[in-house]
């Protein structure tokens, strides 16, 4: 069968089976894993197409003082530049979509791209065997899966920064100015997505003194590529400051509980996260067996790991709290992966016949995925309908210019169920009416949600919910 499928069409069926895995629940609503920060991500693209692109001032649903620590009554949302919110929000102002679907969508297929990206790159390094195990390996990475169709700025950010690598190696070796235009500008994107793209630098470096050593300083082009690929995120950032009530908090992130390089440190990272999560226990096992693997590659990718190595270091806190700050690594993750089972491979294939080798290498990969899959499949589940129904209810009940109270101890998701600008906490409920608060709504029969029912008129109330109208007082 393997003589009638060339490398292009192994290629293809790779990216066939990772578009028709990314599908996986693909009409969730925003209430599985992570849902506060995609619904932070997705009512931008919903203010979007509600009030048109303003790509200098975005704006989305929550109204509290919760993130910045200001009060936000704007709703500015000054993070990552909004360019994949408004495309999102133009192909459902374009279509119709639904948005939570379309946003979705538009993660899987720069998923999509990501693994093209990665195969072209490895393929450039490596040769095209490498190449096909790396994308098979991102295309079925349970981890990798969830991830891929999350509504967040990582999909995009792995594409763009996998691109511009790969843009960039074709520029180092073909001098093409069309590849070193699109390396430039798909890393200036990726760093206006998220800055953690700066930790990929010694992947450049690597590139860079591999096709020239010594030489490299004669590359005049090499450092206005530096420039013009940090000048947008300087801007950006110096922009938003203006607007200092929708930048969220973000000190935090580097140390903030003094956890870096503790023990505690190292489990969650290279333990919880690294070797159980997304490595199913026997990646591990494959990322060691690329110390065995001496070809000259090896420096690119030893020089990509030190980089999520400084990634790991210094955002300290925010890798360990949070483990989609681990997305940036799945690409060099695939790829070790890769050429561990292709080692393992090449050894037993010196010792046994080579169905055996083809044999034990299938099964350590299925093993690694099936014990991954356990670790995984309970991000996609929906673990409050009741805020989806309440949300649903509202949305049919108040008008659209309400703004709600939706207390979720802060989180947004449920806010964001309700199609609604406002708060996602309860408490000093007067002080929210003063800013403009109109309406209450709540799953918890809880002692403010009795003491509003006695005071405000309420609207609907099931064994679910309760949504109560501030402006009429009984």
């Amino acid at each position: 069968m393997t003589k009638y499928l060339t490398p292009t069409k192994w290629l293809c069926l790779i990216v066939i089976v990772a578009f028709g895995l990314r599908l996986y629940r693909i009409n969730n609503p925003v209430a599985d894993w992570h849902s506060f920060r995609q619904a932070d991500t997705a009512s931008v693209t919903r203010e979007y197409v509600k009030n048109g692109v303003d790509l200098l001032r975005p704006e989305y649903q929550d109204l509290s003082n919760i993130q910045s620590g200001k009060d936000n009554l704007e709703g500015y949302r000054m993070v990552e530049f909004p360019i994949i919110n408004a495309l999102t929000a133009w192909l459902v102002s374009a279509t119709g979509a639904p948005l939570v679907l379309t946003s979705r969508l538009v993660s899987v297929f720069f998923s999509l791209a990501t693994l093209l990206s990665l195969y072209g790159l490895v393929t450039a390094l490596s040769g095209r065997r490498l190449g096909l195990v790396t994308a098979a390996i991102f295309a079925v990475l349970p981890y990798n899966l969830f991830y891929s169709h999350a509504i967040l700025p990582e999909p995009a950010l792995l594409f763009f920064s996998t691109f511009s690598l790969f843009a960039f190696q074709r520029w180092l070796k073909n001098k093409n100015l069309f590849c070193y235009a699109a390396s430039l500008l798909s890393l200036a994107l990726a760093l206006l997505l998220k800055p953690f793209a700066l930790f990929l630098g010694p992947v450049y470096l690597m590139l860079v003194w591999q096709t020239y050593g010594l030489q490299f300083w004669k590359q005049w082009l090499l450092l206005p590529y530096v420039g013009l690929a940090l000048a947008p995120l300087i801007w950006w950032r110096e922009w938003i400051k203006q607007f200092p009530s929708g930048i969220p908090a973000s000190d935090w992130l580097f140390n903030s509980n003094g956890i870096r390089l503790r023990p505690a440190w190292f489990r969650w990272l290279f333990w919880e996260r690294l070797t159980v999560l997304i490595g199913g226990y026997v990646g591990s096992l494959l990322l060691v067996a690329n110390i065995f693997n001496t070809h000259k590659d090896r420096w690119v990718y030893a020089s990509w790991w030190a980089g999520m190595l400084v990634y790991f270091v210094i955002i300290a806190t925010g890798n360990v709290q949070h483990d989609y700050y681990q997305a940036i690594v799945i690409p060099i993750f695939c790829i070790s992966v890769a050429r561990g089972i292709l080692t393992i491979y090449d050894f037993l294939a010196t010792k046994l016949k080579p169905w055996w080798s083809t044999t034990i290498c299938i099964l350590l990969l299925g093993v690694m995925l099936t014990l991954a899959w356990r670790q995984v499949a309970g991000f996609f589940n929906v673990n409050h309908w009741e805020y989806v129904e309440a949300g649903q209810a509202v949305d049919e009940l108040l008008p659209a210019d309400a703004k709600v109270i939706a207390p979720a101890f802060g989180d947004t998701h449920f806010l964001f169920q309700t199609n609604r600008r406002g708060w996602p906490i309860g408490f000093e409920i007067e002080d929210k009416i003063n800013k403009g608060a109109t309406h209450y709504v709540t799953t918890s029969d809880d002692d403010e949600a009795r003491r509003l029912s006695e005071e405000y008129l309420v609207l609907k109330k099931t064994p679910k919910y309760i949504i109560i109208d501030l402006q009429n007082k009984k």
